[in-house]
């Protein structure tokens, strides 16, 4: 009995971030009984590479988005651990500050800084104690770093299932050009044998 692709797809194990392994087409005849069968396992191949396509694409999006996003984390927690040691060595603390994109002004901190502000995203600034605020960035660091890691690990296994589907695609498809030719040489064969026993009857009925 033929298995189909959507089927075995349910079946099919997944990877750590459950995406589904695709099956791979050893035997054809396993997902196509005949010719009848093979628009449907086609169209039942393609979606499976739509789904791996679109998958990889957000995946995509997201690994550009983590690796826009670690740096200004890694800045922040750089300059939270700066103001920790300052505040350490009670030494007055001179810096600039951003005022936009281009234009920066000299400040003079002269106070023990206790707290800081952090964008939480969303237009939501929170104070935290600095040692609150570098144990809070470095969990984010932590969780950026990994997320970005399983991404990298997950775009690597889409690609290898979006080639073992294209080659299914193409072993399902040759198999039906060989089916068809074959077909088409038995009719052929049936043609010429009809014909030979038609010239059989005539030659019979002259005698």
């Amino acid at each position: 009995m033929a298995t189909t692709a959507s089927s075995a797809s349910k079946e099919a194990p997944t990877n750590p971030r459950g995406i589904p392994y695709a099956p791979f087409v050893d035997k054809v005849e396993d997902y196509v009984s005949s010719r009848a069968d093979v628009e449907n396992t086609l169209r039942s191949f393609q979606e499976m590479v739509s789904k791996y396509n679109f998958m990889e694409q957000n995946l995509q999006r997201r690994v550009v988005g983590l690796k826009e996003k670690m740096p200004d984390i890694q800045k922040t927690l750089d300059t939270v651990r700066f103001l920790k040691l300052e505040r350490e060595e009670e030494a007055e603390l001179e810096t600039t500050f951003e005022l936009n994109d281009t234009l920066y002004a000299k400040a003079k901190i002269e106070e023990e800084v206790k707290e800081v502000y952090l964008w939480l995203g969303a237009n939501v600034m929170l104070s935290y104690p600095i040692e609150e605020a570098e144990e809070l960035l470095e969990s984010k660091l932590k969780a950026a770093k990994k997320s970005l890691r399983n991404c990298e690990e997950d775009l690597d296994f889409l690609r290898e299932q979006i080639t073992t589907m294209e080659v299914n695609v193409a072993r399902v498809y040759n198999w039906d050009v060989v089916q068809k030719r074959k077909e088409k040489e038995e009719e052929e064969k049936e043609k010429e044998n009809d014909k030979q026993k038609g010239k059989k009857v005539e030659g019979g009925s002259d005698g």
